[in-house]
């Protein structure tokens, strides 16, 4: 079921989005009256795997802000669920952040796409072009598309590498609106938006 609420609007329009976060937040929200983003918090997260998937990140930021302004001090966006029946529940350690926000002020992608996007390999348009790309890569001599940016073609290969980053723009394009592939994100948390915060054990509503 879609979520009609959490459709992209007009100007004006508050849009209600989930966010699970670390429960240390409250303290930065106390303090500042808002929470925002550290590239730092994305590496902490992923562990030794952060080298993997920073380069994926960071792109999704520069990209990101070039469709909705980013704060001068902020360096990685907040991830938000567009509906409570598909957000993380609050677990030991993590509240979770009931917000309205305004419309304008969110990213919104498809998850789904956000895989080929963290494994940086192409992201097709549909299947047609999925299978116009498998063949490519036979005519070229290549027999592993994971291997462009990483591996054995890593350098090798600059125009594949340019074709695959600007696949990755796909990302941004919602074929098909539902609570369960698309994803709305924000540069900070603010004071003003937060309506409920739920710790664990509790209801989201």
């Amino acid at each position: 079921m879609v979520d009609q609420d959490a459709k992209k609007g007009s100007g004006g329009e508050m849009v209600r989005l989930y966010t699970r976060q670390n429960d240390k937040t409250l303290y930065q929200l106390e303090r500042d009256g808002r929470i925002i983003n550290q590239r730092v918090y994305v590496e902490l997260h992923f562990g030794d795997i952060a080298p993997l998937f920073m380069e994926s990140y960071d792109w999704f930021t520069e990209e990101a802000a070039r469709r909705v302004e980013k704060p001068a001090d902020v360096h990685a966006p907040i991830w938000c669920s567009i509906s409570r029946e598909n957000c993380l529940k609050p677990i030991e350690g993590t509240v979770v952040y009931v917000l309205e926000v305004p419309a304008e002020k969110i990213i919104y992608f498809d998850e789904g796409k956000w895989d080929y996007v963290l494994n940086r390999i192409y992201l097709p348009k549909d299947e047609t072009d999925r299978q116009e790309y498998k063949q490519h890569l036979k005519d070229i001599g290549v027999v592993n598309g994971f291997e462009f940016f990483q591996g054995r073609y890593a350098g090798k290969y600059p125009q594949e590498e340019a074709r695959i980053k600007e696949s990755w723009l796909r990302v941004f394009e919602i074929d098909n609106w539902t609570i369960f592939n698309v994803c709305g994100n924000i540069w900070e948390i603010r004071k003003e938006w937060v309506k409920q915060i739920v710790h664990p054990g509790e209801a989201v509503v």
